[in-house]
């Protein structure tokens, strides 16, 4: 990492209170670890390695409050913004050296003679051995010791990382967890170049059915003719079907998983499930003509 030139009077500087960040970016996870999958809690890992004591601890109270106003990943580079205790947000920068391209075509090659892998990345899956196949060819998907990251802070904290890097550093682990392909793009290949490249490879079969894939939910039910409608005849009192609350609220905001970047006061899918619950049970009552019955007696 590149550490920033200090001067004796940088070695200590007095706990301070941030400023309120409206609108920022909250992590989703707000006790605990970082990150569910395996690929998220290996980056938080390199983190927590360095061994910065009470940063690291302030790094994810920034995270859990929002003070991360923004976050842009970029081909071997994230800038962010964080508010801090000053008016103006600082500014952090992390670097990893990106791969050139006859690196990353070794790489491509060898997913390509493994079609197991391949199909994984094809489903959206991130492989548990694919730090294997960087490795046979002499390079790494994770940073491994403290100089592959190079990481820069607007803040007057001498200390590298420091809070504010610590907060985004957290954050981008969430944002792993819901998106691994953001990995292959710091290290110099986004998601469609990727999947583009393998999905020119011939994949049999087998290799598919060996992929768990979740299984669909169940469609909602629909009436078989759609004749009376289209025709403006008058239609029959099983249109609808059967009408009743889901049995699953938020499937669709659960498909499409967590949201990115998320900066509201609750976890998006457990407020879904919240907003399509009353939504919901108010459809209901619409449909059956309570909902205008009860304005009525208001």
């Amino acid at each position: 990492m590149t550490r920033r030139r200090y001067s004796r009077y940088d070695y200590y500087f007095p706990p301070s209170t941030p400023r309120e960040a409206k609108g920022g970016i909250r992590a989703q996870n707000q006790r605990g670890t970082f990150g569910t999958s395996w690929w998220a809690k290996r980056w938080i890992g390199v983190l927590e390695s360095f061994h910065i004591g009470a940063r690291l601890n302030r790094g994810r109270s920034y995270a859990r409050q929002g003070q991360v106003t923004a976050i842009h990943v970029d081909k071997g580079i994230i800038k962010a913004s964080v508010q801090g205790s000053r008016a103006k947000p600082y500014t952090v920068m992390i670097k990893l050296n990106p791969f050139n391209k006859e690196q990353w075509n070794t790489v491509v090659e060898e997913l390509k003679s493994q079609p197991l892998f391949t199909a994984k990345l094809l489903a959206g899956d991130m492989p548990q051995d694919i730090e294997e196949v960087f490795k046979k060819r002499n390079l790494s998907l994770f940073p491994e010791k403290y100089n592959d990251m190079h990481t820069q802070c607007s803040c007057p904290d001498w200390s590298n990382p420091c809070k504010h890097i610590a907060a985004v550093y957290y954050l981008l682990g969430e944002e792993f967890d819901r998106d691994p392909f953001l990995l292959f793009k710091l290290r110099g290949m986004d998601r469609d170049e990727l999947l583009a490249t393998l999905s020119q490879s011939a994949l049999t079969s087998a290799s598919l059915e060996e992929v768990d894939i979740p299984p669909a939910l169940p469609p909602e039910p629909l009436t078989a003719d759609g004749t009376p409608f289209w025709q403006g005849l008058p239609v029959t009192n099983d249109l609808f079907g059967e009408v009743e609350l889901p049995t699953l609220p938020a499937a669709i905001p659960k498909q499409l998983g967590p949201f990115p970047y998320w900066r509201g006061s609750l976890p998006f899918i457990p407020l879904m499930e919240i907003i399509y619950t009353y939504v919901a049970e108010d459809g209901l009552k619409s449909f059956l003509g309570e909902l205008d019955q009860e304005a009525e007696e208001a």
